[in-house]
């Protein structure tokens, strides 16, 4: 599913399993969820085991993924990448740095938000353009939420910053016809430099989800990561 999102050049892979085979885990990634609950292993273990078969696909061994600050992913040199789960979908997509500076994903269930967290997660701008019930199905604040989440996960390995959810400032882009699916432009509220002053990116809201990615290509603007 992911992979109607991302360029030809990304490596993606994801499933619907909620739990991964037994001995997914390298013993220092085991280590990083010793103390998690059952749930919180099992989604951590599905997710690396998407990432691996994304190195796969870019010709790469298998390797370790651990963390860093923020439960940054730490990717082998010359890669980049991101990673997402929630209830039924855990998602890793992977890109060689030759052909990408940063990607974001990000998956929702479709369902709405709750108000108090709408509140907190939106500007009044996004709030206003937000479309009502439209015929496809989509809860556009929850994919808000999403696409936030995509703008972070692109944001921060760039540049180790903190980006509230109230400084990217989403205006959605949907076709003619009920097709739910679309592009998305970030506006970013703050600076970094050499950063983008915005992000584009792509929503699709398909069995029970709400995806979002963004890719920055290599060739554009960016901070050159750490």
């Amino acid at each position: 599913m992911i992979e109607r999102l991302l360029p030809s050049y990304a490596a993606c892979a994801d499933t619907r399993e909620a739990e991964a085979p037994p001995g997914s885990l390298y013993p220092e990634e085991a280590r990083l969820v010793a103390r998690s609950v059952d749930r919180r292993k099992q989604e951590f273990a599905a997710v690396r085991v998407c990432a691996r078969r994304a190195m796969a696909d870019l010709g790469l061994p298998p390797v370790p993924v651990l963390t860093g600050h923020r439960g940054m992913p730490l990717w082998p040199d010359g890669v980049i990448g991101s990673m997402t789960h929630c209830d039924g979908y855990r998602a890793a997509v992977l890109a060689r740095t030759s052909r990408a500076r940063a990607i974001g994903i990000d998956a929702e269930p479709n369902e709405p938000l709750p108000p108090d967290v709408h509140e907190i997660v939106s500007l009044p701008s996004e709030r206003a353009r937000m479309p009502g019930t439209d015929g496809t199905g989509v809860h556009w604040d929850r994919l808000l939420f999403s696409a936030k989440e995509s703008v972070f996960k692109t944001w921060f390995p760039l540049t180790r910053t903190e980006l509230d959810f109230t400084e990217a400032d989403i205006t959605f882009h949907h076709g003619p016809g009920p097709a739910a699916e679309g592009t998305f432009t970030a506006e970013l509220l703050r600076t970094a430099p050499g950063m983008p002053a915005s992000y584009e990116g792509r929503w699709l809201v398909a069995e029970g989800l709400a995806v979002t990615a963004i890719v920055l290509p290599a060739d554009e603007g960016g901070a050159t990561p750490l």
